[in-house]
């Protein structure tokens, strides 16, 4: 019996795929979307060396990972019944961490979120029944608190359905909550919501830069449109990796629902920009609060134009509600759970932008090994 995992070629996904292939023994069930085996094999191979090298990654490939070549939205994920009948009999728990970050894409966010986690919790109701289904575990976003000014946000008081959502992403993430209650309320479930996951504590290369490159350009700046004081909730995704794969792994949780967030201890501006200052012998930026609408208007104005001031725009504009509201996630129940706190930003934040400002925001993938590629598929 294995555990299905979706969006293992992801960002966060692949994190947990290397963490249950090194801290586990259990084979693992992945959906990958791609024309045919050798495709699907690559694709994996190019999410997981962030993590391994690849006579480990080719060992696990022989002998705890089975790839279903399949989408997400589609009924049974596309697959041939025979394929279909496997993955349920196969499958003992889910983690499901695949979604459209396509903020600005209420399309993508209802095709991947809504119909994809349908696809996924109607996999575990047959599971359930053929078999018994251990945990399904759902990986949310602190957003579905819809929009937040100046709190402290606690997950049972998370979800107001009266407020207002910041975008689709948001709102989408929120009723999948809603649908995975409603349709499988005698399954333990596990909502897993994520701050702003930024950056690996523990090394400065990543493959994820959509946020970074926001970072790098604001940090840049001789004038910030914060206010100094206020907060902003950064996570690194080897905490949120590590507290998903450890709980979906116990027998029973003392929760249902967990913010995997830095929470109280979330730093100001303040504290990041002299830590980042600091690091580079520069000095700190000025804050000037009073500008924050003027740039607001400024990256509404720019953003889908053409050019990189256009695409760093479009970031921007994405990415600005979220650095405005002050607003952080209580991390009470994950922190007593693991038994230790994620690291500050400040800590590795130079690391991340040195390494992305030097490799021009692309991970300097490598292919697939020609020797490799002439033994035959298995």
């Amino acid at each position: 019996m294995a555990i299905f995992l979706t969006g293992s070629t992801g960002y966060i996904g692949a994190h947990i795929a290397a963490n249950l292939l090194g801290d586990s023994s259990e084979p693992l069930n992945l959906l990958v979307r791609a024309r045919n085996s050798q495709e699907a094999k690559e694709r994996l191979w190019h999410a997981l060396q962030l993590h391994m090298s690849f006579p480990q990654f080719r060992e696990f490939l022989d002998s705890r990972l089975q790839i279903f070549l399949g989408d997400l939205t589609g009924a049974n994920f596309g697959l041939e019944d025979n394929a279909y009948r496997q993955l349920v009999r196969s499958t003992e728990s889910i983690i499901h961490c695949a979604a459209s970050l396509n903020r600005k894409s209420e399309k993508s966010c209802l095709n991947v979120n809504l119909r994809g986690t349908l696809q996924v919790i109607q996999l575990g109701m047959r599971a359930r029944d053929e078999h018994g289904l251990r945990r399904f575990s759902h990986v949310s976003t602190v957003a579905v608190a819809g929009q937040r000014q100046n709190e402290i946000v606690e997950e049972d008081s998370s979800i107001d359905w009266n407020r207002s959502d910041y975008d689709p992403y948001a709102r989408t993430k929120k009723f999948c909550e809603y649908m995975l209650a409603e349709l499988l309320p005698d399954v333990p479930r596990t909502i897993f919501r994520p701050s702003i996951v930024l950056g690996d504590s523990r090394r400065p290369e990543t493959n994820q830069f959509d946020m970074v490159q926001a970072f790098v350009f604001l940090a840049g700046l001789p004038l910030l449109p914060f206010r100094p004081d206020d907060r902003v909730d950064i996570v690194p995704v080897d905490y949120v990796a590590n507290a998903i794969t450890t709980l979906h792994q116990k027998e029973k949780t003392a929760h249902e629902i967990y913010h995997l967030s830095s929470g109280a201890e979330s730093e100001t501006y303040r504290q990041l920009t002299l830590a980042l200052a600091e690091a580079q012998g520069k000095r700190p930026p000025v804050f000037v609060p009073s500008l924050e609408q003027p740039t607001a208007s400024t990256v509404n104005f720019a953003a889908g134009k053409f050019g990189k001031a256009g695409k760093l725009a479009t970031l921007l504009k994405v990415f600005l509600p979220y650095l405005r509201w002050n607003t952080v996630f209580d991390n009470t129940r994950v922190v007593s759970e693991m038994g230790c706190t994620p690291d500050p930003f400040s800590k590795y934040c130079y690391p991340l932008l040195k390494f992305s400002r030097e490799n021009h925001f692309t991970y300097p993938y490598r292919s697939w090994p020609q020797e490799a590629a002439q033994e035959i598929p298995r």
